[in-house]
Parts: structure tokens; C-alpha cells; sequence
């Protein structure tokens, strides 16, 4: 089940390296280990790591885990060999050149010639740094977010001394621009924070509205397009979901995780400001920083300092393979996973067990079980959940406002509560291929409780 051809591909890619380094003379070590002393520990971390959902395979359709390309895995090991640190071209010269070039390509993807980017650990701490220049650039004006928006921002404002307010989604889970407005009319909003694919419901906010607001009240644009990002190519998104896409090169910055659907290994994040000139927030003067050439560091334009160059080096390999092109393999990739819940959304319309909210905007669906109350609808969830694991297809929960469903959904409910969802993300471009697989079994699931 797990691919193994690029095993001899990365040999042979690791004998040209080392023919590089054949001018050095032979070192000869105490602590290196044999394959004998190693092979019983790698199959204890080979049996520890059975312990796992198969997140490699179609029928696992629950959490954002997707497997990294093997182009980008076998670059990524081959790069460990050398090890180097991207926070300086000191600790690493080709893999910096290699990530300047891997963001470059981002930033076109986004419709920017001119940009200040680099890559992160993941989308966490790349939106701390957006929301870091936010704070550098407005004061202390608030963070404004959707409640649908990711819990993080809440967070990185209260550890960089911000205020926080969040913004209340419409039906369709999307950051409601009247209520937006509303608070904006305060005057004391410095940043609004415009999710494209929130994390739970898939949900893309109406970027081109809330450009609109900005022009009357004034106000920086960070798009977390961490989850999102990629679908800035696909080309069967919905009239409101391609117009928020085709507007995200207006944004003051943009988040985006390579490391979702961008098929790198963890971590890999990326920070890009329209605004090249915030670098100057950046600078600082470290007696013990190794920045010896003349040429920029990218630990010149991070908050953080050491970070791994091997995730550079996979991320372009990747991109030398599958070029950010609409009409591309990675775009038609993106494309089945977004076919693949459409489907899944028709099927479940059309069964009476399920409820559905809205259609997916990306690759996210969510379905409640339909019951009496909310409590049983939520407990029905839970158990579906449990049985279709015992299935193999593995799903995921999700907490979701009841006003999301039409009324007298539960009628006893208060508009205000939450139900229990079950929710989908298929974004493997396998999903299309196994929709009739994971249908089958999701029924089968749903029989067993209902």
C-alpha cells in the first residue's frame, strides 16, 4: 500500500550528491550506527507507527491529512543528508536560493510580481507573522475574524497584546458583511482577517464585499488561505467562490500551507505581504547570527530563526514536477477533490437519514444525521462516526451552529445551539475514483444506528 519506487530513485539521487563532496578527505566516526545495531529499532518505530489511520489512503476522508508527493518526500530525505538551516545562506545557500524560488512561485500562483515572503513551520505561525506586521502597521487597532474563522487568530492577537473581536458567519458559514460593517462603524478596527476555506465547513468569506468596506472605512486585508490557498486554480469553483479567488492579489498579505494540499510533509507554511517594504520590521542586529554574505537572508524577513531547508528543497521539487498552472496536473487534482464532494453532497441530499447544510465551496462536507432532537441527531453522529471506522472509512466530527440547517430542522433547538456533524474532507484526487466505496459503507454505517 505505501509507495516505495521512489526508494531507488532517492539512491541514486544521494550517489550524485556525494560524488559533490569527493574532493574532501575520508572521516572516519565512532557514532556511526550499522544496520545491524539499527534494523530492530527502525521495526519497533515500524510497528509503533502501525498505530495510525491510513492517512494515505482514499478511505480515510476525515481530517486535512493528505500524503506528500513522492517527489516532495524524496527530496526532503535526500536534503537531510546535508541538513541545512534556512534562516541563513551561511547554513544553507542552495536550499535558500531553492525557497526564494519555491515562494516566488507562490506569489505568482496569487497574481504578485512584487511580494515579501518566506516559507514557516505552518500556517500557525505564518499568520503570527501577518498579524505581527498588522500590529506593527496599525497600533493597537483591533483583529477582526469570522466566528468560522480559525481559532489561532484569536489566540496570536492575545500573544501579541491586540484586541480580538469575532464576526458573526451567515447561513452559508461565511463571514456576514452587514455585521462586519456594523463594527467597522466603531472605528477602531485595524485588520480583518478573511478566511478562503475555513477550517471546519470548507466556507470561503466574500472577499470582493468586504474590498468594497475597505475602501469606505479603512482597514489592512490578511486572506488565511492556509487550507484554501491551492484552489486559486481550479476551474469548477462556484461564481462566489471564483470571485473571492480572483480577487485575493488585492489582500495586504496571504497565508498558505503547502503542507495541505500543496503534497509537502509537515511543516511547510508560507507568509506573503503585497508590501515588500514590511521588511523593515524584521531587521535586528545578533552578535552571533552568521550573516556573512552581502546577499538577503531570509532569516532578515523571519521571526523565526532556525528552520528546516529540507522543506524548501521538497517544495520546489514538487513544483519543477507540477507547475501552478490552471490547466495543470496539480489543478486537475484539486479539481477531483472538489468533484468528488459535490458528489458526495448529491448523494447525501437524496437519502432521508441525512441532513445537509450548504454545498461545499472546496473539498469539506458536512451532514448531520437527521433526529428528533439535536441530541439524538448529535449522538446518532457520534455512532455513524464509530461505525464506519469499523469499516475502515474513517471520518470526522465537526460542532456546527443549528441555524446552519433550515428551520424546524429540530424544533425544539434554540438557534443559538450546536449539533454534532459528521464532515468529510476529500482532498485526494483518489476520492472521485472511491466515492461509490465510501458511499456504500457510510450507508451501511448509517443502517447500523438508525
Amino acid at each position: 500500500m505505501l509507495e516505495q519506487d521512489s526508494l531507488t530513485v532517492l539512491q541514486h539521487a544521494l550517489q550524485q550528491l556525494d560524488a559533490g563532496f569527493t574532493t574532501l578527505p575520508a572521516v572516519s566516526t565512532d557514532n556511526t550506527a550499522t544496520a545491524q545495531q539499527m534494523q530492530p529499532i527502525l521495526a519497533a518505530v515500524a510497528g509503533r507507527m502501525q498505530d495510525n489511520c491510513p492517512y494515505f489512503h482514499p478511505l480515510y476522508a476525515g481530517q486535512m491529512l493528505k500524503p506528500p508527493h513522492p517527489v516532495a518526500r524524496a527530496a526532503y530525505a535526500l536534503a537531510t543528508w546535508i541538513n541545512p538551516n534556512n534562516h541563513a545562506l551561511d547554513g544553507g545557500r542552495a536550499s535558500s536560493r531553492m525557497e526564494m524560488e519555491a515562494v516566488q512561485a507562490l506569489a505568482a500562483m496569487f497574481g504578485w510580481k512584487q511580494h515579501l515572503g518566506h516559507l514557516t513551520s505552518g500556517g500557525t505561525f505564518a499568520n503570527l507573522e501577518a498579524l505581527w506586521i498588522a500590529g506593527q502597521l496599525t497600533g493597537k487597532k483591533k483583529i477582526i475574524a469570522s466566528d468560522q474563522a480559525h481559532y489561532t487568530h484569536s489566540r496570536i492577537s492575545a500573544v501579541l497584546g491586540l484586541p480580538f473581536a469575532s464576526v458573526t458567519s451567515d447561513a452559508q458559514g461565511r463571514m456576514d458583511p452587514n455585521a462586519l460593517e456594523t463594527l467597522l462603524q466603531a472605528g477602531d478596527i485595524g485588520t480583518v482577517v478573511v478566511t478562503l476555506g475555513a477550517t471546519a465547513t470548507g466556507a470561503v468569506d466574500p472577499l470582493p464585499r468586504i474590498l468594497e468596506l475597505q475602501q469606505q472605512y479603512g482597514f489592512r486585508i490578511h486572506v488565511d488561505a492556509a487550507y484554501g490557498g491551492y484552489f486559486v486554480l481550479a476551474g469548477n469553483l462556484a461564481p462566489h467562490t471564483r470571485a473571492a479567488f480572483d480577487a485575493i492579489h488585492r489582500a495586504d498579505s496571504i497565508v498558505v500551507d503547502p503542507h495541505k494540499h500543496g503534497l509537502q510533509p509537515y511543516g511547510c507554511g508560507c507568509i506573503l505581504f503585497r508590501d515588500p517594504t514590511v521588511g523593515r520590521f524584521y531587521k535586528h542586529d545578533s552578535p552571533y547570527t552568521y550573516f556573512s554574505s552581502e546577499e538577503l537572508h531570509l532569516g532578515e524577513i523571519s521571526l523565526e530563526c532556525s528552520r528546516a531547508g529540507a522543506s524548501a528543497v521538497a517544495l520546489w521539487a514538487t513544483q519543477q514536477l507540477l507547475p501552478y498552472s490552471r490547466d495543470g496536473q496539480f489543478a486537475q487534482g484539486l479539481q477531483q477533490g472538489r468533484a468528488a464532494a459535490l458528489e458526495l453532497h448529491r448523494r447525501l441530499q437524496q437519502e432521508s437519514r441525512f441532513l445537509t447544510a450548504f454545498a461545499p465551496e472546496l473539498d469539506i462536507v458536512l451532514w448531520a444525521m437527521r433526529g428528533s432532537s439535536v441530541a439524538e441527531s448529535s449522538q446518532r453522529a457520534q455512532a455513524v462516526f464509530q461505525q464506519a471506522a469499523a469499516q475502515d472509512l474513517h471520518l470526522a466530527l465537526a460542532q456546527l451552529p443549528v441555524r446552519y440547517f433550515p428551520a424546524g430542522t429540530w424544533p425544539q433547538a434554540s438557534a443559538a445551539g450546536h449539533v454534532t456533524c459528521l464532515r468529510s474532507v476529500l482532498m485526494k484526487p483518489e476520492h472521485l475514483q472511491w466515492i461509490d466505496a465510501i458511499w456504500q459503507r457510510l450507508q451501511k454505517a448509517a443502517l447500523a444506528v438508525t
